[in-house]
């Protein structure tokens, strides 16, 4: 069964079976041409800065180019597809030419999500959609539920992380076509794997963004976020542009979900927040099955995520908890430079706090910054926070993007990913950690002239003054083996040690979905509780209405006296008396309305 057209506010939409609508928003220019198929049209001014043109006989694949006054030509912002690159022509889409296998799948609920991050240029060696379908039964036998892509908008040159997409309708011609990505996500519904996709919607990368010339009002006069000028929300064309693209590709794609990146750089003063608008608009188009709703934001804020009485998410589901990291960052390995130092105060604390309350930052003033940060937490239930102790921010942003296992060792490491997959939070694996992957990810990219001097200068320059990498040599992020070194290794989970590593995250998470998926559904919040610290170590117990679930890990040198865990042992990592030795972790299950 074939998709039904996705309503275009920007771009090429099929009105009828060859007739296509061309829509551009150029308030920068007097007037546009089309040229499709080696023809040129010129475009309808229709008002307030948008041009228009319905032209017959035009076929899926079919290449069209706006031409301005000047000669000078331009792919569509809005384009479904490109040819090859961000800069040359782009192509007409019919989405409703697929024919979906699985056009029945009714998705999964959120209390089962086990998240498997991955970058499609790295999972595999020829890095592309069509090449993941491969590893997902794999995935799907390990105990993974669900799928997040880094984002795939078409961004410039072949590699990238896909963070500085430029074109936000269109996947990644390097990865493969639309039907290639639809195929993937197709196939994971298949094999009973949810699919979310990481989007931005905070700014346009530094490649082939022709939007300042098209439409210069799309950019706020004064409004700057790290990585460019800052989106005008508040205009109707950029915001309609923004705003119609998280449904895009949940309606064409069969999405899942999707993660919204760095939230708090999108400054919107309108009466509706922008992202608010988005939110509501997904929960009212989308309603045959759920879509699952993540925010990455360094606010540590709640109010995009309200509950309703019956536990459900009205806006948002759940948030990046970036506390949980550093926290466990620093306590499993000293670490104190840049961001870490707001967590290099009795880290087994701010573990504990983010494992039994959310945030480890409530209010409290930030080191670093020197002001307050973050709201009270704990009114939210454990499946509100998205949990990682390691993903590819935090390893990709060091300068030899190392992974945990490579700074924390291998003994550590594995009791903090069970602390992880067992804990009632939503677990999230970077891909290859499921096997104790030791290849790095590093940060790449694919520019080339002045600009890549400047981003390989600028990364050069961002480790200066880290203690931890004084005398180390960035990567060039440019030089095509930064990429290569990045990719995953899948010679390593068929060594003994990968295959030990393998069955070790496969028992895990069979625990998690047997004992502790079923406690989830009903809980809420207030639920935990820290029960006890100490350097190295950490004890905490969450309560729902159908079970205590307690949990003990100590990483320290010296073994630690065991509180009170009440119930039967789900997991433990070796003999457990009355102290647990180094490196251990105890996990107990009390059934009912236990204390």
């Amino acid at each position: 069964m074939g998709s039904t057209s996705f309503p275009a506010g920007w771009g090429a939409e099929f009105v009828a079976e060859d007739v296509v609508r061309f829509r551009l928003w150029a308030t920068g220019q007097q007037t546009v041409t089309l040229r499709v198929s080696g023809e040129d049209l010129a475009m309808n001014p229709i008002g307030e800065g948008w041009f228009e043109r319905e032209v017959p006989g035009v076929c899926a694949g079919d290449e069209y180019r706006f031409v301005l006054a000047d000669g000078m030509t331009v792919p569509d912002p809005a384009s479904r597809a490109q040819k090859e690159d961000v800069n040359g022509p782009s192509r007409v889409v019919d989405h409703r030419s697929y024919r979906w296998q699985h056009s029945d799948w009714k998705g999964r609920p959120w209390e089962e999500s086990v998240v498997y991050e991955m970058h499609i240029g790295t999972f595999t060696p020829e890095g592309t959609f069509r090449a993941a379908i491969e590893k997902l039964p794999y995935l799907a036998e390990l105990g993974v539920t669900m799928l997040e892509v880094l984002p795939v908008s078409q961004f410039g040159g072949n590699r990238g992380w896909g963070y500085d997409g430029v074109l936000l309708y269109a996947p990644h011609a390097a990865y493969g076509t639309p039907d290639d990505f639809k195929a993937f996500i197709d196939a994971a519904h298949g094999h009973g794997l949810s699919v979310v996709l990481d989007i931005v919607l905070n700014h346009f990368g530094p490649e082939g963004n022709y939007l300042p010339l098209l439409a210069p009002d799309f950019f706020h006069k004064e409004r700057h976020t790290p990585w460019g000028a800052g989106i005008a929300y508040d205009v109707d064309a950029a915001r309609r542009y923004i705003a119609d693209a998280p449904l895009y590709w949940l309606k064409e794609y069969h999405l899942d979900g999707l993660r919204f990146d760095a939230i708090d750089q999108i400054e919107d003063t309108s009466d509706k927040h922008v992202l608010i608008e988005i939110a509501e608009r997904i929960r009212a188009e989308i309603v045959d099955r759920p879509a699952h709703l993540t925010t990455e934001d360094s606010r540590n804020v709640i109010f995009l995520h309200p509950r309703n009485e019956d536990g459900s998410a009205p806006l948002f589901t759940g948030e990046w908890n970036d506390d949980f990291h550093n926290a466990v960052h620093v306590f499993a390995t000293g670490e104190t430079q840049a961001y870490y130092q707001d967590f290099a105060h009795q880290p087994e604390k701010m573990v504990a706090r983010s494992l039994a309350e959310g945030f480890a930052y409530q209010g409290e003033t930030s080191v670093q910054s020197g002001e307050a940060r973050g709201v009270k937490s704990t009114g939210q239930p454990p499946t509100a926070f998205v949990d990682f102790i390691q993903n590819h921010d935090q390893v990709g942003n060091r300068a030899q993007g190392e992974r945990l296992i490579s700074l924390a060792g291998a003994e550590r490491t594995r009791v903090l990913l069970a602390a992880l997959l067992l804990s009632p939070h939503i677990p999230l694996l970077f891909m290859g950690e499921e096997y104790g992957e030791t290849n790095p990810f590093l940060f790449f990219t694919d520019f080339h002239g002045d600009l890549a001097k400047a981003v390989r200068e600028g990364r050069a320059k961002e480790f200066e003054g880290h203690g931890d990498f004084e005398g180390e040599s960035v990567p060039d992020p440019n030089d095509v083996q930064t990429f290569t070194r990045s990719k995953l290794n899948w010679h390593t989970p068929e060594s003994d040690q990968g295959a030990e590593w393998l069955a070790f995250t496969r028992h895990l998470l069979t625990q998690r979905a047997r004992h502790i998926v079923p406690l989830l559904a009903t809980a809420g919040g207030n639920s935990g509780r820290i029960v006890a610290t100490a350097p190295g170590f950490v004890a905490v117990s969450w309560r729902f209405p159908r079970g205590t679930l307690s949990m003990a890990f100590n990483i320290g040198a010296e073994s630690q006296p065991l509180p009170a865990l009440p119930g039967e042992t789900l997991f433990a990592s070796s003999d457990v008396g009355d102290a647990l030795p180094q490196n251990a972790i105890i996990v107990r299950l009390a059934q009912g309305d236990a204390a």
